[in-house]
């Protein structure tokens, strides 16, 4: 197991399996010392744990466990490509999907999900530059989806 594998148990979390894609992708694709892993959804057993608009029908704390479950899905997406979570050298870049209602402007506090996660797990590897988007909708009704690019 990984360092960042035993800092997740730590945490009393695992990488989960690969989420399958819901179309026509790979999960993360490697181009030389970089991973890019495909927009990840809250998905967790093949089902996503949440749906709906963040402001309406989802909290912003439940937003905030979705995109924790969302970079759960693209480490594993990288995990996958690379086969040890070791070789990740750096957290580049994470771009966070929030499907909101028109007046929530909280997206910053929900990628915080997956930014802070990313520092326990990676340490100041896991520092990394972000935006966090609202949208009106994301596939499947998802309230965020998430995005991940890692040097290795």
């Amino acid at each position: 197991m990984s360092a960042a594998e035993d800092r997740l148990a730590e945490l009393g979390l695992e990488v989960p399996e690969v989420a399958k894609p819901v179309a026509a992708y790979v999960p993360a694709v490697r181009s030389g010392d970089h991973v890019y892993t495909s927009g990840q959804l809250p998905m967790r057993s093949g089902e996503l744990i949440v749906t709906g608009k963040v402001g309406g029908e989802v909290s912003a704390e439940e937003a905030y466990a979705c995109a924790q479950q969302c970079v759960l899905n693209a480490i594993a997406a990288v995990k996958a490509e690379i086969g040890d979570l070791d070789l990740v050298k750096r957290v580049v870049k994470v771009v966070v999907f929030v499907a909101s209602q028109p007046d929530f402007s909280g997206q910053p506090g929900v990628a915080n999900g997956a930014s802070e996660l990313l520092g326990k797990v990676f340490g100041d590897a896991g520092i990394h530059a972000r935006s966090a988007v609202g949208v009106s909708v994301l596939p499947l009704d998802a309230p965020v989806e998430i995005e991940l690019l890692v040097e290795v």
